[in-house]
């Protein structure tokens, strides 16, 4: 008796349900001038807005930035890679020697590693990767982003 594998394709996979790239590209152009003027301090914020919504826009940045990397995985996806790169970034704080700190002493090391652990950083990831996970999946299935 012989026996035929059957594979389905995936549930609700097209072809056109990649990711555009170049718009990817122009909302992380985006993402990342919000933030810097989110916190900037020309927008009057309070300070834990201006602190907590900061983060929130550098995880979502991750959402973004893995969406440009990764065009066809799925939303789901997509929110896990960027949390675990979020809070991997917020737990590697933990650690200090001496060249890693030096990194953390200049602009774009601050900006992309952080300088100390903060646990409630933890929450305003999981709330920017959760925002940008929502709102990609809303528009996905609207207009195949």
């Amino acid at each position: 008796m012989q026996h035929r594998l059957h594979i389905r394709p995936a549930r609700n996979y097209s072809p056109s349900s990649s990711r555009n790239r170049v718009l990817y590209a122009l909302l992380a152009v985006a993402v990342v001038a919000g933030g810097l003027l989110w916190r900037s301090g020309y927008i009057p914020l309070p300070p834990d807005l201006s602190n907590y919504g900061g983060d929130a826009l550098w995880a979502l940045m991750g959402v973004v930035g893995f969406g440009f990397l990764l065009p066809r995985t799925s939303t789901l996806t997509l929110a896990l890679l960027a949390l675990a790169f979020a809070w991997g970034v917020e737990f590697s704080q933990l650690y200090h020697a001496p060249w890693i700190d030096t990194i953390r002493a200049t602009i774009p090391g601050r900006l992309v590693l952080g300088t100390t652990f903060n646990w409630p950083d933890l929450i305003a990831y999981a709330l920017g990767v959760g925002t940008g996970a929502w709102t990609e999946r809303r528009l996905r299935k609207t207009a195949r982003v």
